[in-house]
């Protein structure tokens, strides 16, 4: 990629259109729909459900793992109103479904980087472009699996993930829907229906599948553009009932792939789990679509697992997904790797109790077009932080689940409560300074290193 003084026009737009000061503009109407405002978002709950006996069993099965792009938590089974995911809400009927999930970061390129490695992606050896490459001194799990014999597949439908940036490290099957081009504002393409042929493909193949295998799938078509499909309901022309469109289109989608899977062999001896990248701003606080701060409409994602003999639930107590990981590898029956910076959720999903695991981090790495943003979320309270302590923002989510009043400077005792909170969590998580010699947003140049002393990007 380019040095930073002469990155295309093109590429400094794309940073420019996730702004929270340029509202998206529709592609065939008036920028005055430029939002429909969600249901407020269920209230964190101190407790979990009640505990139900011990289900399934703890052999080891294949795990397919499915996200969506950009896909809110506020769903029809958390209190939206509008039906937008018939076939998801089906699937929420029988399987474990976490309502106070939380995606590590607000950015494609830092949450897979996390879902692959186990760790907040500042701990990685990363490049400080917008669009971040990883060094291959980065351990990614499917690296462990393919040594251990486990088939490791997957499919995407953005060409961000098949221009060499070190995620595909560990995967014997890595492919991109035909068809895609780049372009660094937006994405232009309508991918659902091609992602499920070519899953379909993928997870046909008994080569692929006659042994135990870990399978992820990146589902693009709720990431602006946002475009209305003749499939769907007509939910009006606003951005967020053309992105409820895109949301309903790649339901429809997902249905049709997880309908084949269901047929297959290996469907019983496999577990399901459906998440999202981040989320997606429709001007709440001023934001719109997402990267570029850690709003909670940027940070929380719907979670839904699915396990063969496991009962359905749901779970209200607050988890991040850095807890993913040491998941699949339970689910598969392995160990974790030492480099993990979560825990699986596998007892909670088989009946335990859910423990308290707050306070929950969430963060935003400085890269060339991102400011540094953290957070901490324990009890009632989240506590935004920006860059090294320029600026701490303070709110209740239980009396403010919108974050609207900032009580950094009227509540000064809980202010500094929070802020220790945040110093013990982010200090024991670490940080990693990124590479490639790139001017940083607040001016700084990355100079960090590329792995342990000696190793390459």
């Amino acid at each position: 990629m380019p040095s930073p003084r002469f990155l295309p026009v093109a590429f400094i737009a794309f940073a420019l259109s996730c702004s929270k000061s340029e509202p998206p503009t529709p592609a065939a109407t008036s920028p005055t729909g430029a939002a429909s405002g969600p249901s407020p978002a269920p209230t964190p709950s101190a407790s979990a459900a009640t505990p139900v006996p011990s289900a399934g069993d703890a052999r080891p099965m294949n795990v397919l793992f499915l996200t969506v792009d950009s896909l809110r938590a506020d769903m029809p089974w958390t209190g939206y109103e509008r039906k937008i995911a018939p076939n998801l809400t089906k699937l929420v009927e029988e399987s474990v479904v976490y309502t106070n999930a939380y995606s590590p970061s607000s950015y494609t390129a830092q949450s897979v980087a996390t879902y692959l490695s186990g760790r907040y992606a500042a701990t990685l050896y990363r490049a400080g472009w917008f669009f971040a490459s990883y060094a291959k001194a980065n351990t990614f799990f499917p690296e462990e699996l393919q040594q251990k014999g486990i088939k490791t597949l997957a499919w995407h439908a953005h060409m961000y993930f098949g221009r060499g940036k070190g995620l595909d490290q560990g995967f014997d099957t890595w492919e991109l829907v035909p068809g895609i081009t780049f372009n660094p504002n937006t994405d232009e393409h309508i991918t659902s229906d091609k992602m499920t042929e070519l899953g379909q493909k993928i997870l046909g193949n008994p080569d692929n599948t006659g042994k135990r295998f870990f399978a992820w799938a990146h589902y693009m078509d709720p990431h602006d553009e946002y475009k209305k499909h003749p499939e769907t309901p007509d939910f009006g022309n606003k951005n967020r009932d053309r992105y409820d469109s895109e949301v309903f289109y790649t339901d429809l989608w997902l249905g049709k792939l997880l309908e084949f899977c269901e047929k297959q062999p290996w469907w019983k001896d496999t577990a399901l789990i459906i998440s999202a990248d981040h989320g997606e701003a429709f001007g709440e606080n001023g934001a719109w679509k997402h990267a570029f701060d850690v709003w909670q409409v940027l940070v929380r994602v719907p979670l839904i697992i699915k396990i063969p003999g496991v009962k359905p639930r749901r779970i209200d107590i607050r988890r991040s997904l850095i807890d993913l990981p040491p998941t699949f590898l339970e689910l598969l029956g392995e160990k974790p790797l030492e480099q993990f910076q979560g825990q699986s959720l596998v007892p909670e999903l088989r009946g335990a109790e859910p423990d308290n695991r707050e306070p929950i981090a969430v963060e935003l790495a400085e890269d060339s077009h991102n400011p540094p943003r953290r957070a901490v979320i324990q009890g009632d309270y989240k506590l935004t932080v920006w860059g090294q302590g320029s600026k701490y923002l303070l709110f209740n989510l239980k009396d403010d689940p919108g974050e609207t009043k900032d009580l950094a400077k009227t509540d000064p005792t809980k202010l500094a409560e929070m802020k220790q909170v945040y110093k013990t969590k982010f200090d024991k998580i670490g940080f990693v300074e990124a590479y490639g010699g790139m001017k940083l947003k607040e001016g700084s140049t990355a100079s960090g290193p590329t792995g342990p002393a000696g190793a390459k990007p």
